[in-house]
């Protein structure tokens, strides 16, 4: 074989290498990546995200949350204030979950359109809100800024 022939080979054989290695990781990184939606957004494209694993994020409505009769299980809903969505979770809430705060689940949205989260993330602070939901409210100009004392 022609020099020429073999340096094609060789530059031919890495270049498929690289490829593989850019699909294989490609492929890894969308089966760990996560969407972060509003219940507006998650609602518009339900069947596409029906059974994926994403972020929800919006505001407890007030006055929602219940306890179920399944042992460390509640409902509530999280409204972004034009959809709301009828939230499920099995376990034990963190201890600043409040109504009227914004929170951000991770979980499943349900054929019967009910999100079952498996972990809630809720405010550390009164003046925190996780920067997805802040930026889903900014967009929609609800947002007000909070007031340092």
């Amino acid at each position: 074989m022609k020099p020429k022939y073999k340096r094609l080979s060789i530059v031919l054989l890495v270049i498929t290498l690289l490829g593989g290695a850019l699909t294989l990781t490609l492929c890894a990184l969308e089966e760990s990546m996560m969407y972060f939606m509003t219940p507006e957004e998650l609602l518009s494209k339900k069947e596409q995200f029906l059974n994926q694993q994403i972020r929800l994020g919006g505001l407890v409505k007030e006055n929602s949350l219940k306890a179920l009769p399944e042992p460390m299980s509640v409902e509530f809903i999280v409204t972004d204030t034009n959809q709301e969505l009828k939230m499920i979770y099995k376990g034990i809430l963190p201890d600043l979950f409040r109504e009227g705060q914004g929170i951000i689940a991770i979980g499943k949205l349900t054929e019967n359109n009910q999100f079952e989260a498996s972990q809630i993330l809720a405010k550390h602070d009164e003046t925190y809100m996780p920067k997805e939901v802040a930026d889903a409210l900014k967009k929609k100009a609800l947002w007000k800024e909070p007031v340092n004392e």
